[in-house]
């Protein structure tokens, strides 16, 4: 399966164009997330993401599995059952996630000190 576009002459060599051209998706960060406490069907990852379309996580997790993070599972079975997962590569992204969650978290604590700061600087 081909890329949807060609990769920049640094991937592979470059750690951080490698990087941001894996996570280069917008909800790749939020998917591999998602997967990170286990097995999904399509339909548990469109029910815990409303807002990404039927297409756009069909072609995340196609995107994500041609780049060996995510694995897909097809069963033999009426319906058909398809699960998703991380691979053992996906599954070594799980620290880094961790981080972003905290750091994330960090600076959602700073939207709200500045936030509630602006407040208190506009009442004065």
């Amino acid at each position: 399966m081909a890329r949807r576009k060609a990769a920049p002459e640094r991937f592979g060599v470059c750690p951080y164009v490698t990087a941001q051209w894996l996570l280069q998706g917008k909800w790749t960060i939020v998917l591999l997330h998602c997967l990170s406490d286990g097995t999904k069907r399509f339909g548990e990852l469109q029910r815990m993401m409303p807002e990404l379309t039927h297409s756009t996580l069909s072609s995340q997790l196609k995107q994500l599995e041609e780049e060996g993070l995510v694995r897909r599972e097809a069963f033999a079975e009426v319906p058909p059952r398809v699960e998703y997962s991380l691979t053992e590569l996906g599954r070594s992204f799980v620290p880094v996630l961790q981080d972003i969650e905290a750091w994330g978290q960090h600076y959602i604590d700073y939207l709200h000190k500045r936030d509630a700061g602006e407040k208190d600087a506009a009442t004065a």
